[in-house]
């Protein structure tokens, strides 16, 4: 028996429980069932439909008031505490997904609970012995790229989640409906490292030219990130990344499933083949 199911990870305000909502809906309309988990503590309301919600199990309220905690504390405390109740808890959830089934888990925005806090990572593991095929999808505001430094800081957080979770990888920059100049997206959908060198060297002091350098080689060597664009109010736009993630995890493999050229209504020439071969192992 094969499940399927993302993690969908990211910075605070990065859009995830937008993208959680509007992939429901599309998959309504598509006549595909979903389900969304939301494992964030600290969420209150939900546009999507909640198939079972962490809250149940360890309200951050409750902790906070209880251990006098603050909310980054109280929220670490939520995840430990899910970790050591996997096996209960989130099993009785997932008990009754069978084969080939879609689930979508809602995560916090908290970046240390996906670069060095070992809870996402034992969350992988159990999961793929419950037999579930997964892709890490990590969203990043688009609003990142007016600025070169968010943006590199927003890449390297993507590759210690790589390296952490060690999953099929999809980056995702989100809120593309609003951008103003499409256009000059391009250049850090697939970053170029002499592009981003240049934007940081005009855009920091001198004395961090080799910092720049440094980091505009890591990404250039390793060639693991790049971005798919995503704007939530497009259904083309919509349906090429759940195409993209659906090839990262195997997601009906044994069907033949062929998908129209795509042109997320971005303008200025961006498009992209799905006939192209999609690199997602990128981890």
């Amino acid at each position: 028996m094969t499940r399927y199911a993302q993690l969908v990870i990211g910075p605070a305000g990065s859009g995830k429980s937008t993208y959680c909502y509007h992939l429901q809906q599309h998959c309504n309309t598509i006549g595909r069932n979903l389900d969304v988990i939301n494992l964030d503590p600290a969420a209150e309301d939900f546009k999507y439909a909640v198939a079972a919600d962490i809250r149940e199990l360890v309200p951050l309220e409750d902790v906070m008031e209880e251990f006098n905690y603050g909310p980054n504390g109280g929220l670490i405390y939520c995840m430990e505490y899910l970790e050591e109740n996997m096996d209960d808890w989130l099993a009785e959830k997932l008990e009754d997904y069978i084969d080939d089934d879609y689930v979508v888990f809602d995560c916090p925005g908290q970046i240390e609970l996906y670069t060095h806090i070992p809870v996402f990572k034992s969350l992988v593991e159990q999961l793929k012995r419950w037999d579930f095929n997964l892709c890490a999808v990590y969203l990043l505001d688009s609003q990142f790229v007016s600025d070169v430094t968010k943006y590199i800081s927003g890449c390297l957080s993507s590759l210690s989640a790589m390296v952490q979770l060690e999953l099929p990888h999809v980056n995702v920059l989100t809120k593309m409906d609003l951008v103003a100049k499409k256009k000059d997206i391009e250049d850090y959908l697939d970053p170029d490292p002499v592009f981003l060198l240049s934007e940081m060297n005009a855009n920091t002091a001198p004395r961090y030219g080799k910092l720049n350098a440094a980091l505009a080689e890591l990404i250039d060597d390793y060639r693991m990130v790049n971005f798919v664009p995503l704007d939530v109010t497009s259904e083309d736009s919509l349906q090429y990344l759940l195409s993209t993630i659906d090839n990262a995890i195997q997601y009906g493999e044994n069907s033949e499933v062929k998908i129209k050229d795509y042109d997320p209504d971005i303008g200025d020439g961006m498009s992209f083949n799905m006939d192209a071969d999609i690199e997602t192992d990128n981890f």
